[in-house]
């Protein structure tokens, strides 16, 4: 009995032991976890946030590119990401397959819609089947809600899209080399981001691009917020809001012209540039041949923004500055004359433009408007060379302008060799950016004193609203005096007006233009000399409006256009000058030369009076009255009382009865609206601007429902070019 007490208190000891011994192992690796936070080398606390904690991405929007008037010229907007599922535990209900069943069928059916071909987007879908999804790379990004919707009515099982964020152009082809692109690039750790490649895009890149934010939180195995857990949110910071100096619906009137003259003229290239020379903003720039930022189509043809970055021989169009110096150092004789036709320089000839033969002794003025190259080598006799070259630098010729762009070309001036320097008196020889064309011609057109161009006006950061970047106005030279200044204006103003004007072909009907054309020689790519045949050279013209106080200047070159022998070259580029400059000038409401002061007149009370004797008094005042009804005492009127009014206005009169229809020809967007809504009758307004049509007749008695269509449009779509004289300016040879 003994014996077995004693083993069983043995056994009892070694159990106590044993499991003694567990129970301290556990309590101690219990201990250790506690107190290191580790299992095996794993931090438990890591493990669990891994498991548990949730993190999502709130994208950032790229910075928008707008115009002076806050319009959008780039921004972010919503797009599609295509992704396809290919595991196959992804699908639960074989009846409802929710990953690819058919490879080929899909690769089919999405070659038909992204850039990728049949076999690349087969091997793609079958090659990584231990994924659980697969991309397309750049192909399956970027694609818009059509492209989506396409894809969607073809059913294939698999295929689902993500929200993703594409970089919009809205307008097209709008000053593109200057605007540059920016497009979606995969980055080493295989997430993708917008990075601008060209233009303002990449060099404000780092401006543009914002942060992206984040919200964490811990949830369940499920997903769900865990009751009482934080949240964390870290806000996006979109990229910053650049807005420029440009002006949409002048810099659309030029891309239209210029679209036009390129079509009908299939030029080489062609490059325009318009300015406020009293401040020297960039309203439109453009060239030709040009893209499309959101397909990149066009672009091989040139990367470089022709009007920063190119350099020409400026042709007769520096004959501008070449007059400004003569007359500003006291060295300008308008009626003194001299032999035209030649001039001999040592060995070489210097020929005016008719061959040499010229138009006999000239007065210097008759010089300018003929553009004679020998006029301006008998101008340079009489002033000067050091003072000539004093005043090119004055002018900012040979340097830059220091625009807030990159890659600024300066040009080569050649004034050591008294031939060169002759040469570049009236165009040749030397080279030149349009864009100090431009900086120099602000001083003419501004009373000496010369704007340096800019084209950025603001930069601000819409998280904050802070404008981290103000542009203002900058004087960079008064190369001339406000005398010189007008007096030059005019002089060039007489190249348009004078019978033997070269510019005859740049009149606007109402106001007056005064400019430089240019015919510059083209050098041979492979080789020394010039290239020549018909119409192998740039033509240009360098104008302001109106001549005595200009509000725009303008530049345009067109390079070998492709036109008969019988037509001269000014005649693409004034298709453009004229075009932009006059729709220009009437949407900046810029009256013309021949407009008199308007008489203003304030609007009485109207409303209780009798229609028939109101509309008497408001004629015999100079209104036009429309009556709204059949007359008798008035209910309504618009203007309201104590409302100017100029002389031609329409003043509406309502009253009770049916509705005679007026003729709408030439009424405004606003007036229709006006009308529309006093008379209550179903009129369907068609465009914009001013009536040219209406499908009820005028006097017509409303007495149904049915709807009256009006069109409208603009004074964009209703101007026709007229054509102008014959200009006289032929190439200029040595």
């Amino acid at each position: 009995m003994k014996k077995l007490k004693f083993r069983f208190q043995i056994g009892a000891f070694l159990m106590f032991l044993l499991y003694g011994g567990l129970f301290f192992l556990l309590f101690w690796r219990f201990f250790y976890i506690q107190s290191t936070g580790e299992v095996h080398g794993y931090n438990l606390q890591a493990e669990a946030a891994n498991k548990y904690s949730r993190e999502t991405v709130l994208s950032a929007n790229r910075g928008r590119i707008l115009d002076r008037n806050e319009n959008v010229i780039a921004e972010d907007t919503m797009s599609y990401r295509l992704v396809a599922v290919v595991r196959e535990s992804a699908t639960e209900n074989p009846k409802k397959p929710r990953h690819v069943v058919d490879a080929r069928e899909t690769a089919r059916v999405l070659a038909q819609y992204i850039s990728w071909d049949e076999e690349k987007i087969y091997e793609q879908l079958t090659s990584k089947k231990d994924k659980y999804q697969v991309e397309f790379g750049a192909a399956g990004r970027s694609l818009s809600h059509e492209v989506k919707e396409a894809i969607e009515e073809h059913d294939l099982p698999g295929i689902v899209f993500v929200n993703d964020k594409k970089r919009y152009y809205p307008n097209g082809s709008f000053a593109s080399h200057l605007i540059g692109y920016a497009v979606k690039e995969e980055q080493k750790d295989g997430s993708f981001k917008t990075v601008g490649r060209m233009g303002l895009e990449s060099i404000y890149d780092k401006e543009l691009t914002g942060k992206d934010g984040k919200v964490s939180y811990d949830s369940d195995v499920f997903g769900y917020l865990l009751p009482d857990a934080k949240k964390m949110v870290e806000p996006a910071k979109n990229g910053k809001d650049i807005y420029l100096t440009l002006d949409k619906t002048i810099q659309n009137f030029l891309e239209d012209a210029m679209s036009r003259v390129e079509k009908e003229y299939n030029a080489e290239s062609m490059t325009a540039v318009v300015a406020d020379p009293k401040t020297g903003e960039i309203l439109a720039m453009t060239q030709r041949p040009t893209f499309d930022p959101d397909t990149r189509e066009g672009l091989e043809s040139s990367w470089l923004n022709a009007v920063v970055e190119d350099v020409i021989e400026p042709g007769s169009t520096m004959k501008t500055f070449t007059l400004a110096a003569a007359v500003d150092s006291g060295n300008w004789h308008p009626n003194a004359t001299y032999q035209s036709g030649k001039y001999k320089l040592y060995d070489r000839v210097i020929r005016d433009s008719n061959n040499g033969v010229g138009w006999g002794p000239i007065t210097y003025l008759e010089g300018i408007q003929h553009s004679s190259n020998t006029g301006m080598a008998h101008q340079l006799e009489i002033m000067g060379k050091e003072t000539f070259i004093e005043y090119l630098d004055r002018f900012g010729f040979g340097k830059k302008t220091g625009i807030n762009l990159p890659n600024e070309a300066t040009g080569t001036l050649l004034t050591k060799n008294p031939v060169d320097l002759v040469i570049t008196s009236f165009g040749q020889g030397s080279t030149v950016t349009p864009l100090q064309l431009i900086q120099g011609m602000t001083a003419i057109a501004n009373d000496g004193k010369m704007m340096q161009p800019y084209v950025i006006d603001k930069i601000v950061d819409p998280n904050t609203g802070k404008v981290v970047l103000d542009e203002e106005p900058k004087v960079k030279g008064e190369p001339v005096t406000a005398d010189t200044a007008k007096q030059v204006r005019e002089i060039l103003a007489s190249t348009v007006t004078a019978e033997a004007g070269t510019a005859k072909r740049y009149q606007i009907d109402g106001y007056e233009v005064a400019g430089k054309t240019g015919t510059a020689q083209i050098p041979r790519e492979n080789g020394p000399g010039y290239y020549g045949g018909n119409h192998q050279y740039i033509y240009s013209f360098l104008g302001m409006v109106p001549a005595d106080d200009p509000k725009l200047i303008m530049y345009v070159a067109v390079k070998k256009p492709n036109m008969s022998s019988a037509i001269s070259g000014s005649e693409p580029v004034s298709a453009v000058f004229n075009s932009v400059m006059e729709n220009s000038l009437k949407y900046l409401n810029i009256n013309p030369d021949n407009t008199a002061e308007v008489e203003m007149k304030t609007v009485g009370e109207l409303v209780g009076k009798q229609a028939e004797t109101t509309q008497v008094e408001l004629t015999n005042d100079g209104f036009k009255p429309i009556i709204i009804g059949e007359g008798g005492t008035i209910t309504e009127q618009y203007p309201k009382k104590g409302t100017p009014l100029s002389k031609g206005s329409i003043i509406f009169l309502k009253t009770e009865g049916a509705v005679t229809l007026p003729s709408f020809t030439n009424w405004s967007l606003r007036n229709m609206l006006v009308y529309k809504t006093m008379s209550g009758l179903p009129l369907e307004i068609v465009g914009e601007g001013y009536v040219y049509s209406q499908s009820a007749s005028a006097n017509a008695v409303v007495t149904d429902s049915s709807p009256i269509v009006v069109k409208l449009r603009t004074p964009k779509e209703s101007f026709q070019t007229t054509e102008p004289e014959e200009d006289s300016e032929k190439l200029p040879q040595d």
